[in-house]
């Protein structure tokens, strides 16, 4: 039998060079999507900041939530949309610890500035982490300890504190309120030495610093890693509020006393935390509007000594020693607040206004919140503390190798069975006069077996190189659009390769076995008899599986219509595989209908050929059916993912281009406008209304399960939105949102998904994950392209990564001329302030939804090439196969010209079939989809649909014409006796 299989592969070539090639693109498609995944879930990020830093403290990036008890207890996380931060007072309790010897903590954000570079800003003490970085770990633990206590003492003392961090130089001094220092890389971009004055634009506003040092030797650029921007430095009482994140930082620093390990310092730093978090609700609201209260302070303080700057430096210098001594004393309440004590008069105010609120009725409207979970991070997991959006990234590369990826190897093993289920069908005659001369079906059934451990595995290990390659070109182009952050390497392994291989195997001997299971067992008087007469009805198994299958895709469809966002292009996948199973199954029963429909043209035709295509497909139904099923795929795969794309693409600007009244559209080409802009662009000539827009994300609840969403925060007064944007509002009032984030405006798509209504509350995770629970007050129709959820900017800004505006909206006066009105807002003066109309809102949400467009276009592309690869090979195996009937038609007097012109007209009805079941599928799939995406029916694009088609058809006809003419060239006589 092994002798007999080798000869099988020698002398038909035809059949197995196609399910050689159905494999090895089974194994790339396979192996791209098994490195993806095993690359989501190994993804990190090498330290580089905190690369000599033992110990690194941070907010945990993920949300969580518990539902059921007991053993049906069960926990999902979600990635938070933003950077989550935790409060900078706990570098003090952490200080306390016996074996720490500092602890540091880092705060950051953009910041921009005339004729200069997009900087960095950081709190002073977070200098030293720099010069530890460049240092080396010898001075972690010196350098640290000396520059480092001042700050984990208290601000007070840090902002009179001077160091020099191995080498820079000269000692430079702490800046005090309105000073800034610079690294020597911001100092050679600026041009500025120490004395000098430079204006930085923060999110708290725009103000003048006098230079108060420079780091030399770019010690802090070093520590950031290749690539990153210019640095400086602020005081440590004006860092956080000046970052619009009063109180808070992004992590802390933890170094280690002489002699102790590092897992003994993390573990005596986990203890001390393990119960943070359980902040009482009045605490936590009296810490926020006393935090609040300090922002507002030292933001106005800063103003007023950019003012007295300009006054004369005596008064400049006066008035910044009265400000360090009130931020200062600010920054002490915030932290004395936070542990807990009741010794200052700002806590007291904030405590008395808690009261007043009624703690209550905000207990009540709001679930008991909680500091943030902390994770102590050592080792490589430090890079987590780097890029928060690694969380985000992991979660999206284990959803593209786990979910896409398991329906493309589903795919790949479906076309793999389907391709060698045709080879060994071809073989029938073979086989019957097999079991004619005595071949009992053990060994036929051996037969097929070794035939498949002949090809599978080389075939498979042919598909490792292409499929690595796949996933490097994939995985590159998410790095290229920020959706993987860099520092993330391919992780290629083995077990991708080994699953790859494999599944091909067993896919090969599964269907080898099954078609080779009827023929091997007939008797040997009938072999012949019975392979001479192709079957039209599938068996009784085959036909209740294809009956399961097409009611399982009729109840994901009905599943895909409550579903939003990526797990509705899951489902999706999922009911256009369920689909296509069941047409696979169904196959010589839908072929054969539909030959007889779309043959009635062609017998009215009264042309010998298109007769001839007629009678060919309606005999050779199941013929027809191996051609059909992969047309099918590319088809409702390719449709479905590109028009649902569409779909979203298409409602997303028609919501853009009705809800957007803004006359002009302030933008930025830096981080973004600082929260006065919007304020300032009221008071320009000719404005009537100017509303800053600060787009960010959230999480919400719905069931036990966490979705993300986009948020608009907005400023001002919400009722005078309307002028500006029109959210098509279905019912409650704009009016009615509050600045403390105890309501919410809603999606209407939202809504349902939540399960919410006006009166309703709902749960959701800001950006940095601080939990609320407000109450909506109104529910709005354009949340696809101008934003999910609508909250007053006051309550977002502190909780988003940067707390920048991202554009603001201006409504002109009545008689205004809008070219007036923009050269009057050009004229604000903020750095990389642009001034365009509302098409400049409207490339904004384009930009967004660019990655969502280019993910499913590659998905498509994966499947759909897949997919056409393997409608192609089975066209050339069906073709090649009919050389005894090409052959005899010849002999019959029919001419070459007259048999292409049948093939021509058969791959016609074969791409017709295909692209009418294959359409069918992806509209079934996509009304559903369509209305739990977008609330409407599904949007075709015409050139999408007249591509597929035109590809479908070409595809047919080449994979058709070529075959074909390689018939033609042999003599009918040698063609009527191939070698079997």
């Amino acid at each position: 039998m092994n002798g007999l299989a080798r000869a099988s592969v020698r002398f038909r070539p035809a059949s197995f060079v196609g399910t050689f090639v159905a494999l090895l693109f089974a194994a790339a498609v396979v192996t791209a999507c098994g490195t993806l995944l095993q690359t989501g879930i190994t993804a990190h990020v090498p330290p580089a900041r905190y690369a000599h830093v033992p110990v690194v403290v941070a907010a945990d990036p993920q949300a969580s939530v518990t539902t059921g008890h007991g053993d049906d207890r069960d926990t999902e996380s979600e990635p938070l949309t933003d950077r989550p931060r935790l409060p900078a007072a706990l570098a003090t309790r952490v200080a306390a610890l016996p074996s720490v010897a500092a602890a540091v903590p880092d705060v950051s954000f953009p910041a921009t500035a005339a004729h200069l570079p997009d900087l960095t800003v950081r709190d002073w003490s977070a200098h030293t982490i720099a010069s530890t970085a460049s240092a080396g770990d010898a001075a972690s633990a010196g350098d640290a300890a000396s520059a480092g206590d001042a700050a984990s003492t208290g601000d007070a003392a840090s902002d009179t504190a001077s160091a020099a961090p191995s080498g820079a130089g000269p000692a430079v001094h702490a800046p005090g309120a309105g000073e800034v220092v610079l690294d020597a890389a911001a100092a050679r971009a600026a041009g500025a030495g120490v004395g000098d004055r430079i204006t930085l634009t923060t999110p708290a506003g725009t103000a003048t610093y006098r230079v108060s040092g420079v780091l030399g030797g770019g010690t802090a650029a070093r520590a950031a890693g290749p690539g990153s921007a210019p640095e400086a430095y602020v005081a440590d009482s004006v860092a956080s509020a000046l970052a619009g994140h009063p109180g808070l930082a992004d992590a802390i620093a933890v170094y280690g006393r002489p002699g102790v390990a590092t897992p003994d310092l993390a573990a005596q730093v986990r203890k001390a935390l393990a119960n943070q978090g359980q902040a009482p609700h009045a605490q936590r609201q009296a810490q926020a509007r006393a935090q609040g209260q300090a922002q507002t302070q030292t933001q106005g303080q800063v103003r007023a000594q950019g003012q007295a700057q300009s006054q004369g430096q005596a008064q400049s210098q006066g008035q910044t020693q009265t400000q360090g001594q009130a931020q200062t004393q600010t920054q002490g309440q915030a932290q004395t607040q936070t542990q807990g004590q009741t010794q200052t008069q700002t806590q007291g105010q904030a405590q008395t206004q808690a009261q007043a609120h009624g703690q209550s009725e905000a207990e009540a409207e709001t679930p008991d919140p909680t500091l943030p979970h902390l994770k102590v991070w050592t080792g490589q997991d430090r890079g987590a503390a780097e890029a928060p959006d690694l969380a985000t990234a992991r979660e999206m590369l284990i959803a593209l190798g786990a979910s896409f990826g398991g329906i493309a190897a589903a795919t790949a093993v479906f076309v793999v069975m389907g391709t060698v289920s045709l080879a060994v069908g071809q073989r029938g005659r073979e086989i019957a006069l097999l079991r004619a001369v005595g071949a009992t079906p053990r060994q036929i059934r051996r037969t097929v077996a070794v035939e498949a451990l002949l090809v599978a595995p080389l075939a498979g290990a042919a598909g490792i190189l292409p499929g690595l390659a796949l996933a490097r070109w994939w995985f590159d182009q998410l790095v290229d659009r920020d959706a993987v952050p860099r520092g993330v390497t391919l992780s290629v392994g083995w077990i991708p390769m080994v699953v790859a291989i494999g599944a091909g195997l067993l896919a090969s001997l599964l269907a080898g076995y099954l078609a080779a299971r009827r023929p091997s067992r007939a008797r040997p008087s009938r072999a012949l008899g019975e392979a001479a007469v192709e079957r039209r009805r599938p068996g009784v198994i085959r036909t209740v599986l294809g009956v399961a299958a097409l009611a399982g895709g009729c109840v994901l469809s009905a599943v895909a219509a409550y579903t939003t966002g990526d797990d509705a292009a899951s489902v999706a996948l999922g009911v256009v595989f369920s689909f296509m199973v069941a047409v696979a199954l169904l196959g010589p029963v839908v072929a054969w209908f539909a030959a007889v429909v779309l043959g009635l043209p062609l017998r009215a035709a009264r042309s010998a050929p298109a007769a001839l295509a007629a009678a060919n497909t309606r005999a050779g139904a199941r013929r027809l059916a191996f051609a059909i099923t992969p047309i099918v795929l590319v088809t409702a795969f390719c449709g479905t993912l590109l028009c649902m794309q569409d779909s979203i693409t298409h409602t997303a600007q028609r919501q853009v281009r009705e809800g957007v009244v803004a006359d002009q559209v302030l933008g930025s080409s830096g981080p973004g406008l600082p929260a006065s802009a919007a304020p300032r662009a009221a008071r320009a000539p000719g404005v009537d209304t100017a509303v800053g827009v600060l787009r960010t994300g959230a999480l919400y609840r719905a069931g036990g399960s966490l979705n993300s969403a986009d948020v608009l925060g907005v400023g001002g007064d919400p009722a005078r939105l309307p002028k500006v944007l029109d959210l098509d509002l279905r019912s409650g009032s704009l009016g009615a949102l509050t600045g403390d984030g105890r309501t919410v405006a809603v999606d209407t798509l939202l809504a349902g998904t939540a399960k919410v209504k006006v009166g309703g509350r709902l749960s959701l995770w800001l950006g940095d994950g601080t939990q609320i629970r407000p109450r909506v007050v109104a529910v709005y129709g354009r949340g696809l392209g101008l934003g999910q959820l609508l909250l007053p900017r006051a309550a977002v800004a502190p909780h988003a990564a940067t707390a920048y505006d991202t554009q603001v909206l201006v409504r002109d006066r009545a008689g205004a001329r809008p070219a007036d009105v923009g050269r009057a807002l050009a004229g604000l003066g903020e750095p990389g302030l642009t001034v365009t109309d509302r098409a400049g809102y409207r490339a904004s949400v384009n930009k967004d939804l660019e990655l969502n467009a280019w993910a499913n276009r590659v998905m498509a592309a994966v499947l759909g090439g897949f997919a056409a690869v393997a409608a192609g090979n089975t066209l050339v195996m069906t073709v090649l196969d009919r050389r005894r009937e090409v052959a005899l038609l010849r002999l019959a007097g029919t001419t070459r010209r007259q048999v292409l012109r049948m093939m021509r007209w058969e791959a016609l009805l074969v791409s017709a079939a295909g692209l009418l079941i294959g359409g069918a599928i992806a509209w079934v799939t996509l009304v559903p989809v369509a209305r739990g995406l977008t609330g409407g029916a599904p949007h075709v694009q015409p050139g999408t649909a007249l591509g597929i088609a035109a590809a479908t058809v070409v595809l047919g006809l080449a994979a058709t014409a070529l075959p074909a003419r390689a018939l033609l060239r042999t003599t009918p006589a040698a063609a009527g006796t191939p070698r079997e």
